[in-house]
């Protein structure tokens, strides 16, 4: 095989050695060259050494490079693997202090009070733009597997600025539908389903077991054990009482970040104030404070491991297929192994009903030498839709013109559109203090 697979963003030791086990668990895929890029030095060698040793242990030849140079890494590559984030963690929670002390809060706050907050998103599209650029010039027919958010927002802005560029986001959110089936007692053989929607927004509409529709199986789940489960104390992942109650109200299942409390709490009302909070078991804070120390305590873990040679990598990270969508992509272009894969393309055919033919969605998608192809699905119901166009389509498309305008009135009118702006004072001063963050001296003349 002589693929060549570029990681960007590589020294993220997790994520790199969960693609080089699933690189090292396909066959077909034997003899690929992957190529580690990472401006970050340390992380980069730490990454790339726990890798060569997990390959190394399974006897499975592949051909593995580093480089701190990106235009270096795009030569000769067949795929590009985008996992880097520009603006540090730091930069994202020191911004979300700031807010905090504003009056904002969680809840489908997605442009402030989330992963995906424009002062963090800035720096991001910026990231693809050139990385784009540079693959269009030195790998042109190059697939562009992009998994560093912002997914929805990058996707609708690659797909509309370089239409030329093979380009698709990945997320693994989708999988939650598993973890909604084992709390059922359904195993994942036989499991079918729709899951349509936008990025990080995405419902399941339609979920078959051995060919059985499950939602009577859930209606009388909900109904006969759910109160016994909850009066024993016994957890119910994927069905918790927020989702149970949005189930209830759409018909659909939220699924994956839609209402996790990581998915920016969506929707605000169960964030309304501390009481509702505890009520619903809410609590965004605590969640990404976990969240952060582990990703802080994973990377001191990689660093340990690669500095010891004697440690056998495989025992520490077992060989097993981690479920993300990008290897199985690969394999399936590459190789012609067609397959259908949950991935995030612009709705150009109309993929989504009712969300604009010019923005992203998340949907099946059919993988194979052809490409990725787009599978149309039934849409969603129309209260869920309008909350779509509400809550994801409109602030996008507004923080992408503010983005392409450099326009600094369009950017406090995102903030304006938050559920938790009260005054245009507030947002402006939101603006301002974020703004005038001494690292941020690039995002101040940029947006004028």
């Amino acid at each position: 095989m002589n693929t060549k697979i570029t990681i960007i963003g590589a020294g993220s030791g997790a994520f790199s050695l969960s693609l080089i086990r699933d690189i090292c668990l396909t066959p077909n895929l034997e003899g690929s060259t992957v190529c580690f890029m990472d401006i970050n030095e340390e992380r980069l060698e730490s990454s790339y050494a726990l890798c060569q040793r997990y390959a190394g242990e399974l006897g499975f030849k592949l051909n593995l490079e580093k480089t701190l140079d990106r235009r270096c890494s795009l030569d000769g590559a067949d795929f590009v693997v985008n996992t880097a984030l520009a603006a540090p963690h730091e930069r994202l929670r020191e911004g979300w202090r700031i807010a905090q002390r504003l009056g904002y809060s969680w809840g489908s706050s997605f442009h402030v009070m989330y992963d995906e907050a424009f002062w963090v998103n800035f720096y991001q599209l910026r990231l693809f733009e050139s990385i784009v650029e540079d693959a269009l010039e030195i790998c042109p027919n190059a697939w562009h597997l992009q998994v560093a958010n912002p997914v929805l927002a990058g996707v609708t802005h690659i797909a509309r600025k370089y239409p030329q560029a093979k380009w698709v986001g990945l997320c693994h959110g989708f999988s939650g539908v598993y973890t909604v089936a084992k709390t059922l007692g359904l195993s994942e053989e036989g499991l079918t389903y729709e899951i349509p929607g936008v990025n990080h927004f995405v419902w399941c509409t339609h979920l078959y077991h051995n060919g059985q529709d499950v939602f009577p199986l859930l209606d009388r789940w909900i109904e006969e054990d759910l109160p016994r489960l909850r009066a024993e104390g016994r957890p119910t992942p994927g069905l918790d009482p927020k989702h149970v109650d949005l189930y209830r109200r759409f018909g659909a299942i939220p699924i994956g970040d839609t209402s996790h409390w990581s998915g920016a709490a969506w929707p605000w009302w169960y964030n309304s104030d501390a009481e509702t909070e505890a009520r619903w078991n809410e609590n965004p804070w605590e969640g990404w404070s976990r969240y952060f120390n582990g990703v802080a305590a994973a990377f001191e873990e990689h660093k340990r491991i690669a500095a010891d040679p004697s440690v056998r990598v495989t025992e520490h990270y077992p060989p097993k297929l981690s479920g993300e969508p990008m290897v199985p992509i690969i394999e399936a272009i590459a190789c012609d192994v067609p397959r259908i894969v949950i991935g995030n393309i612009q709705n150009s055919g109309d993929f989504v009903p009712g969300v604009p033919t010019d923005f992203e969605v998340e949907i099946p998608c059919l993988v194979s030498k052809r490409g990725i192809q787009g599978i149309a699905t039934d849409g969603l119901p129309e209260p869920l839709l309008a909350h779509i166009l509400r809550d994801r389509v409109a602030p996008v498309n507004l923080e992408l013109e503010a983005f392409e305008t450099g326009s600094k009135d369009l950017l406090l009118q995102l903030i304006l559109m938050d559920h938790w702006s009260r005054s245009e004072s507030q947002a402006r001063q939101l603006l301002d203090e974020i703004m005038g963050l001494p690292y941020h001296a690039e995002m101040r003349e940029h947006y004028r």
